[in-house]
């Protein structure tokens, strides 16, 4: 249940469900304390500290970690509810969420690390700049998954002869593996998730178009200062180029039309309902059956297709992938009772943190909306956190659109800017950061990123809030 999406990817699993993993087996979310919370909150907290406090550990058996905390969730509920129930909501995670998103993950990671740029690109300011603008507009159409998979190994070749590029992997995240994704339903799937409920395709186009350019914008700009002057101070010696200079160009074209295909089935979801089929006791979507078959489908074209010496010139490796599957495998699970809660409403264990949302004459507060929106998808994943705020501000798509479209673009600013704040707010966030270090670079500690996102889009974000939501 978390993320996503890594852009497209990282969450179009959970997503597209069909509703609150703790509904599968009746179970009333009102009945449940934020106590179920603390095996989530345990997993955040190893994933934050241990690769710092016991790194040799940490690298060697995360895998068995995380399935440590979420046996810590699942046997007490067990108990408490019944095995029954218990085994029916993880079913639920795993078939609804997990191996969907798992699925396209997997198609994604495959087909774009099939895709090279070849060429002499150096890792300049400008150089930099210019490649995480691409990639910011490009994130739109492709996905934030999809942009950030092509892009990130190029920006890493293009910056192997420097010595201190940590900023500018911590700003990819911020634009292409997010912010980007704001324009449209394919970009992030917080969005992809408002299409479904019924929000126009280009309305996110029109009513976000503002905010990612004023976000984009100043996060180019301040990138491009920073870097300038990281490229001052360390005085890099750029490799020189071959004799004759080649052109840029992009080789592995059949991988981008599999990354098409992908696209399409996506959109294929939102619109094609042929009914449900039982696996198990529990209803799934044949739509979302076909996708990840499809997904499987295009993972075996791009491997087959690809020759292996482009991937290794491209510097794939399983790695990435295996951390995000087995660290997200058991972050769905801790998170479903702390996404119940907040399902719940007024009626939860979160009842405090709702009523912060409507004003005294029970209008919606669109800054609160952005906050809490915002602040819930740096943790949790901003899909089905999208999806409580917009049932929660009425759930009608077509008043959303129109009296309440203040209010749809902070929740939708919220969960697709925000969930830049931390590695887990968005499934690409984390792959990135994975891809990055497998190639032996270094990436910040998870509250190191924290602290970055501190630091530059916290204050980003506020000035937002009093420019077009205040």
């Amino acid at each position: 249940m978390v993320r996503r999406c890594m852009g497209l990817a990282v969450g179009l699993a959970g997503l597209l469900g069909p509703g609150p993993a703790l509904a599968a087996s009746g179970l009333d979310p009102r009945e449940l304390s934020l106590l179920w919370g603390l095996p989530f909150a345990g997993l955040l907290l190893s994933i934050a500290l241990m690769p710092l406090l016991a790194g040799h550990l940490w690298h060697h058996h995360y895998g068995k970690i995380a399935a440590g905390w979420a046996l810590l969730l699942v046997v007490p509920f067990a108990a408490v509810f019944g095995p029954g129930v218990a085994a029916a909501e993880v079913w639920h995670v795993v078939l609804q969420e997990y191996i969907p998103f798992t699925a396209l993950l997997l198609a994604l990671y495959t087909a774009g690390g099939g895709v090279l740029l070849r060429g002499h690109l150096v890792g300049t300011p400008a150089t930099n700049t210019a490649l995480l603008a691409i990639g910011t507009v490009v994130a739109s159409v492709m996905g934030t998954t999809g942009a950030s998979i092509v892009l990130i190994r190029p920006m890493l070749r293009a910056n192997a002869f420097r010595q201190r590029t940590v900023h500018t992997w911590v700003f990819f995240i911020f634009l292409v593996s997010n912010i980007g994704g704001s324009l449209t339903p394919l970009g992030d799937p917080p969005l992809y998730l408002g299409f479904l409920k019924g929000v126009s395709f280009f309305w996110t186009t029109t009513h976000l178009f503002w905010e990612f350019l004023f976000c984009a914008v100043i996060l180019l700009g301040l990138y491009w200062l920073l870097d300038s002057w990281v490229w001052a101070r360390e005085r890099p010696v750029p490799p020189p180029a071959p004799e004759p200079r080649p052109a840029l160009s992009v080789v592995g074209l059949p991988n981008i039309a599999l990354i098409g295909a992908v696209v399409l089935l996506v959109l294929l979801q939102g619109v094609w309902r042929p009914g449900d089929l039982a696996i198990l006791g529990e209803k799934i979507g044949i739509e979302r059956l076909v996708a990840v078959a499809g997904f499987l489908i295009i993972t075996l074209a791009s491997m087959r297709v690809t020759p292996q010496r482009l991937r290794e010139e491209n510097g794939f490796a399983w790695g990435a992938m295996a951390e995000v599957a087995k660290l997200f495998a058991a972050i769905f699970v801790c998170m479903a009772p702390v996404l119940a809660v907040l399902r719940a409403g007024s009626d939860g264990a979160a009842a405090g943190l709702v009523a912060l949302t409507e004003a005294a004459d029970g209008q919606p507060i669109p800054w609160v909306y952005f906050w809490l929106t915002g602040a819930l998808s740096s943790f949790l994943d901003n899909a089905p956190t999208y999806l409580v705020f917009f049932n929660l501000a009425g759930g009608d798509a077509g008043w959303l659109m129109t009296e309440g479209a203040l209010t749809l673009a902070a929740i939708s600013c919220g969960a697709v800017f925000m969930g830049a704040n931390s590695y887990i707010g968005n499934a690409p966030n984390f792959m990135v950061k994975a891809i990055v270090e497998e190639q032996g670079v270094r990436m910040p500690s998870f509250f190191g990123y924290c602290l970055w996102a501190l630091v530059v889009l916290v204050p980003l974000f506020a000035v937002v809030t009093m420019i077009f939501f205040a």
